[in-house]
């Protein structure tokens, strides 16, 4: 017995649908092999268009004028990359009936339903962050800036269709939020870009604090024996030019393990190299030339600050600068 078959692919599976001549059903008999419309009905189709055909998603065959503008019969449409819709067997024959082509001119065979699907490309939320932890990294806001970690999970960014020139662009977006820092991931898809995601990222820095060792009484010297630096991660950077407070007093008792901050100490005071009526010696010197004499502190004073003396020859009052060794120079 000689039959002829028709292989159909669709959605990647091999379909034999019989030619016109096989043996006619009882179903068949109302019409001849050549009027009647024959619609194969995948499980599943993926489309580009949104807007569906009955040539989008099955096979369509058959003789005479049925064929004829078929496939364009409308079908509904997918208004978002990703959504899917179910088409079964009425919905199909009522199309169909409204275009003229009545159900019993019809042989559907395949799937009862057809699932169709919108192709689309997903940018996960971890491609999107990871695009703008990387891209903070290589644009840091501070040499001490070490890690970022994303505040919250953007939402997946889907796209309609698919596409091989597909480029991230990060870029920085103002935020006023201390310790934290917004990077714009765009979607650029054939240089137009086509959406985007805010990921706000908290920041992180390696920095240093000076840490008691000990019980440091108020008014005594920070040493690198009674104080050590320790490496912390912040949310905020290290002060610029930060250095550790040796050599820096007190201002109050500070218990041991205390973090030293800088309204705890303060530079130590020079010493008092001049008391109030105490001799010291005027002197005067130029290229050339030295001149002295004696004279009577009026005040205190430490080096580098100002005071009043009485020259002992002239009695006059003076007003000098106090040097570190002691002596005073007339301000001239």
């Amino acid at each position: 017995m000689n039959r002829n078959w028709l292989l159909i692919s669709v959605a990647g599976c091999i379909v034999p649908l019989a030619c016109p001549c096989h043996a006619a059903t009882p179903g068949e008999e109302r019409g001849s092999a050549d009027d009647l419309l024959y619609v194969y009905l995948p499980r599943e189709v993926t489309v580009q268009n949104p807007l569906l055909s009955l040539g989008q998603v099955s096979v369509v065959r058959g003789g005479g004028v049925l064929s004829g503008g078929v496939g364009g019969i409308q079908l509904g449409r997918l208004s978002l990359p990703g959504q899917k819709i179910v088409l079964d067997r009425a919905t199909i024959l009522s199309r169909l009936a409204s275009h003229g082509i009545p159900a019993e001119k019809v042989r559907l065979t395949g799937a009862q339903t057809v699932i169709v699907r919108r192709r689309q490309q997903t940018i996960s939320g971890d491609e999107l962050v990871t695009a703008a932890r990387a891209f903070l990294q290589q644009n840091p806001p501070a040499a001490s800036f070490c890690e970022s970690i994303a505040a919250a999970k953007p939402k997946d960014l889907v796209l309609p269709g698919e596409s091989v020139n597909l480029q991230l662009a990060p870029r920085f977006v103002e935020n006023n939020a201390r310790g934290f820092m917004t990077v714009q991931v765009g979607v650029v898809v054939d240089g137009q870009e086509v959406g985007s995601r805010d990921i706000p990222l908290r920041l992180r820095y390696r920095c240093r604090k000076a840490v008691t060792v000990q019980e440091i009484a108020q008014g005594a010297a920070l040493t690198p024996e009674t104080v050590k630096v320790e490496e912390v991660l912040l949310d905020r950077p290290e002060p610029a030019g930060w250095k550790p407070p040796y050599g820096l007093v007190a201002l109050r008792t500070l218990p041991a393990d205390t973090e030293v901050r800088g309204d705890m100490t303060d530079t130590p005071q020079p010493s008092i190299i001049i008391r109030r009526n105490e001799t010291v010696v005027i002197r005067i010197q130029r290229p050339g030339i030295l001149v002295t004499a004696a004279g009577l502190a009026l005040q205190e004073a430490r080096a580098g600050e100002y005071v009043k003396v009485r020259n002992t020859d002239s009695h006059r009052v003076i007003v000098c600068k106090v040097s570190a060794d002691g002596t005073v120079e007339p301000v001239l």
